[in-house]
């Protein structure tokens, strides 16, 4: 055997190691952009949550007069609020703060649940799962007044939050493990 046969066997031996190399590389670029799509998913989803949160407070801020509306809504999403209310209080249509309030609760949870882009006939546009809760001073006056937005998250994690927004129904895992939640207090004085 001589020296020139020795060396092309080593060489097979060198290629396939890189190759090996490589690919566990080319895995673990694969991964790592798994789990940057995963986490810019939780992040629209937390700023969508956050731009409702932010628009129904102040639709409640203007809408001082019908305050007791907006708290008495309960759990919304998942279309709970069914069809538009008539009038639907845009364009040349005149409401009263009531009928407002209706309109405005029923708009945030077209929002919420995505209606208002639509792929074939559903919605495809909010968050997953949804639920929003209003809370604040018994009897609407001047006081905080939350805004909270539960919904599904893609990971497990535990959930120190002890809003009861969107518990219930079991969507968010046996322990509530997948529930995401935001909440965006303001103090709102109805006579002003």
């Amino acid at each position: 055997m001589t020296n020139a046969n020795v060396q092309r066997g080593f060489s097979l031996i060198e290629l396939l190691i890189a190759l090996i190399v490589f690919s566990v590389g080319l895995l673990a670029v694969a991964g790592l952009q798994t789990v940057s799509k995963q986490a810019n998913f939780e992040a629209l989803q937390r700023t969508a949550a956050s731009q409702i949160a932010y628009g129904m407070l102040e639709d409640m801020r203007v809408n001082g007069d019908a305050i007791g509306i907006y708290l008495a809504a309960g759990e919304m999403g998942g279309g709970a609020r069914g069809g538009e209310p008539a009038p639907n209080c845009s364009g040349v249509s005149i409401c009263n703060s009531a009928q407002k309030a209706a309109h405005d609760l029923w708009f945030w949870e077209q929002v919420l649940d995505g209606n208002l882009e639509m792929s074939g006939n559903a919605g495809a546009g909010g968050l997953v799962l949804p639920t929003l809760c209003v809370g604040g001073p018994a009897g609407g006056g001047a006081g905080v007044y939350t805004v909270t937005i539960a919904w599904r998250g893609s990971a497990s994690m535990s959930n120190g939050t002890a809003s009861a927004c969107g518990t219930a129904g079991g969507a968010y895992g046996a322990a509530n493990e997948f529930r995401r939640i935001m909440q965006i207090p303001t103090y709102i004085d109805p006579t002003i």
